[in-house]
């Protein structure tokens, strides 16, 4: 199915740099000068997971073919961006389509590195782009209303998706956030939501960029990015870009005891990959034959024959049964002919509700 995430923020607070560490590559021009970035970089990312490489080494399959991350990096966001001030704007539909959002925040000093307002107050800074993002989607949902407003007087079944729209305007219109609207589950918001893709009604996750002595030790920088996260219901990181940039090329081993020596235990990649299928209620499944190995990310709660239409949907239509083996028995028992000796191979049929780490073999006909 794919994920794709968006990385927003001011200009040089780093977003380019975390960038080219998710992606180990330098993909993202950086530079210490505001709209560097120009055209929205892309990167289609691996998530690795120790789980689908033990599989292949058990089975002895020389592929592995992890899930994947697409990550979104657009130019950095300033005050007036919805009005057209900076290149923010033109670039905030890119971000319409994601799955969810990392916010990035400068926490650290340094007197090479300008600031776009002069002063680093990462809470200030979180309001200057949430402000311009809900501006957005305020337009966006305006010139809604107005359609809606003339097709409701031919159809009366618009009527209370008009109500309700008018009253998330209002609710924006006071520069809160559309993730805050008391209505937010309601069937109307879904709907609305589905058609206008809110940017302020995603997931986000605030990756606060710090120094490698803010990796040991939150500074007061950080400790207001949790705060502003706290108060949001949103999730948080931390992560030094600058060191997980100088990481790359590294093997993964590598990386882990650079980071560990540096007073981190994951990578940037980690953390936001760990976070974001938290958030977005995502869980992972194995599969595997002759050849390869792989990893599928589903969401929670999905059912063995939807998980078989995120291989193919012939799968899906024509599904008979899945054979579900647990990936813990799995490598107790070392090989799927050994787990299913010992009985503990299940068959499930089209009601069974697919767990994270759950390897199957999808029987179907065509």
């Amino acid at each position: 199915m794919g994920l794709t995430i968006g990385l927003i923020g001011l200009p040089n607070v780093g977003k380019s740099t975390v960038f080219n560490a998710l992606i180990e590559e330098q993909q993202a021009e950086v530079a210490n000068y505001p709209f560097c970035t120009i055209e929205p970089n892309r990167a289609i990312v691996p998530v690795r997971d120790p789980r689908v490489e033990t599989i292949a080494r058990l089975t002895g399959v020389a592929r592995i073919i992890y899930a994947t991350v697409e990550f979104v990096d657009i130019a950095g966001l300033v005050k007036g961006a919805s009005q057209g001030e900076g290149l923010g704007n033109q670039f905030l539909g890119h971000i319409r389509n994601t799955a969810a959002l990392v916010h990035v925040v400068r926490c650290f000093e340094d007197e090479n590195v300008v600031h776009v307002h002069g002063e680093l107050d990462p809470r200030a800074d979180i309001e200057t782009v949430n402000l311009e993002l809900i501006l957005a989607d305020l337009e966006q949902l305006q010139r809604k209303i107005e359609r809606l407003s003339r097709q409701a007087k031919a159809d009366r079944h618009l009527q209370p998706v008009l109500d309700l729209a008018r009253r998330l305007e209002e609710h924006l219109a006071a520069g809160r956030l559309a993730s805050q609207f008391q209505e937010r589950e309601s069937q109307a918001f879904q709907q609305l939501n589905r058609e206008l893709q809110f940017l302020t009604a995603k997931p986000v996750i605030y990756a606060a960029n710090v120094d490698e002595a803010g990796l040991a030790e939150d500074n007061d920088y950080v400790r207001a990015v949790q705060a502003v996260a706290a108060e949001q219901g949103a999730a948080m990181v931390k992560l030094c870009a600058q060191l997980e940039a100088e990481m790359a090329g590294l093997s993964l081993d590598e990386r882990h005891q650079f980071l560990q020596a540096s007073g981190a235990s994951e990578s940037g990649l980690e953390q936001v990959v760990r976070t974001s299928f938290r958030l977005l209620g995502l869980i992972t499944f194995f599969t595997f034959n002759e050849e390869e190995a792989r990893a599928w990310e589903i969401p929670q709660g999905s059912t063995a024959p939807e998980a078989a239409g995120t291989i193919h949907t012939d799968f899906q239509r024509g599904f008979i049964r899945a054979e579900v083996l647990p990936y813990e028995q799995f490598v107790q028992y070392g090989s799927w002919q050994a787990a299913r000796t010992a009985g503990a191979v299940r068959l499930e049929g089209k009601e069974y509700v697919v767990q994270d780490g759950d390897i199957i073999f999808f029987r179907f006909h065509v």
